[in-house]
């Protein structure tokens, strides 16, 4: 099977470990071992009592009850413990939930630009693939009326990833509500990666699991609870998809390990504190960044609402993959080049990079920036 190469995990792979001031990544700020063991007010001793108890087998296959049990508190319905799967982090969960649903012939609807897999691998598995825009003139907003007229009798699946990476654009609960009505007319399944959860305005947003039995949402600790380094993910689904995962999930992997689960568990425990940690994260750095772009002629973006990803387009006679190549090698900046998107012009910023690589990074940016005054 031949598939083509993820063009931002392409780049990062190449260019990340060179860089001084990485302000390319899309976690809110990864917090360190030492800060997680904090979470509990014992340093952590919460987390080792229980690890103490276990042995370093492969532990719970599917992930524990407990690690099920503070996932299906994340939505609205009532989830049974068995359609919740663990995965290794979301970009397993997608993989899992791709191969078990789209087959050669099949139509699929996909958002785009946003993440890379979610179109190209319908596409290496055979599938009919149409990009749902979003536009850039409607806020980086899709179009509602354009998904109706793409649908089909034959439409299989319908591919979303609310917040959009890297565009920031958050499909809201009225939006998401037309989009399940779509997908229900035709019998649709709908896959929406939900990693970047908004952390403002949530009262407008909800998980698509909690609108449409035929959706699969999927998800991990890695962007939002800032702890990638765990690989932790899942599916989340209706019985009869979870059953057909499962076969699936066999053949990708055994399970994320005794270690992972219990402190993905624990994570998840004290999401109260990692989210309230993110949104003042959130909220001091994109105040940042928005009073650098008021003072820089040559940038401009359209702000992100609460989530960690962000997208800044500028004015510059180079291309973008040129210039972030040279802003590495002369200023140490990392950014991830708006053509790995399909968005060329621009750049995907980091901007929940801690404080000093931020400012550091955009004042290093900006003078690469004056070089075409």
């Amino acid at each position: 099977m031949k598939i083509e190469t993820i063009g931002v995990e392409d780049w990062l792979n190449v260019w990340e470990k060179s860089a001084t001031y990485d302000i390319a990544q899309s976690t809110i700020s990864s917090m360190t071992m030492g800060e997680i063991l904090a979470l509990d007010g014992r340093a952590g001793a919460t987390f080792y009592e229980q690890l103490d108890r276990e042995k370093m087998n492969y532990g719970w296959i599917e992930g524990s009850p407990e690690f099920k049990d503070q996932v299906s508190r994340l939505y609205e319905t009532d989830i049974d413990p068995d359609c919740i799967l663990q995965t290794n982090g979301t970009t397993g969960a997608n993989l899992l939930a791709l191969m078990a649903l789209v087959e050669p012939g099949d139509h699929v609807i996909a958002e785009y630009p946003t993440y890379q897999p979610l179109y190209e691998i319908p596409r290496t598995l055979g599938a009919e693939v149409e990009y749902w825009h979003l536009r850039e003139e409607n806020g980086w907003q899709p179009r509602i009326d354009e998904l109706e007229r793409m649908v089909r009798p034959d439409t299989k699946l319908i591919c979303i990833n609310n917040a959009s990476n890297p565009l920031g654009t958050v499909l809201d609960r009225d939006t998401l509500k037309r989009v399940a009505a779509i997908a229900r007319s035709v019998g649709a399944y709908v896959l929406s990666d939900e990693v970047y959860l908004p952390l403002e305005d949530t009262d407008r947003f909800v998980s698509m699991i909690d609108l449409y039995d035929k959706a699969v949402v999927t998800n991990s600790i890695s962007k939002t609870y800032s702890v990638p380094g765990a690989r932790v993910g899942w599916t989340v689904s209706n019985r009869e998809l979870a059953d057909r995962f499962r076969v699936y999930r066999d053949y990708t992997m055994i399970c994320c390990g005794e270690f992972n689960d219990r402190l993905a568990t624990y994570v998840l425990s004290h999401r109260d504190k990692i989210l309230a940690r993110n949104r003042a994260i959130i909220a001091r750095n994109r105040a940042i960044v928005q009073e650098w772009i008021d003072g820089e002629p040559r940038v401009h973006w359209q702000a992100p609402k609460g989530v960690s990803v962000a997208y800044i387009q500028w004015d510059i006679p180079v291309d973008d993959e040129t210039f972030c190549i040279e802003l590495l090698e002369k200023e140490g900046v990392l950014l991830v080049p708006g053509s790995r998107f399909d968005l060329p012009g621009g750049a995907r910023l980091g901007y929940c990079a801690s404080e000093p690589i931020l400012r550091e990074g955009l004042a290093r940016l900006s003078r690469a920036l004056r070089q075409f005054d």
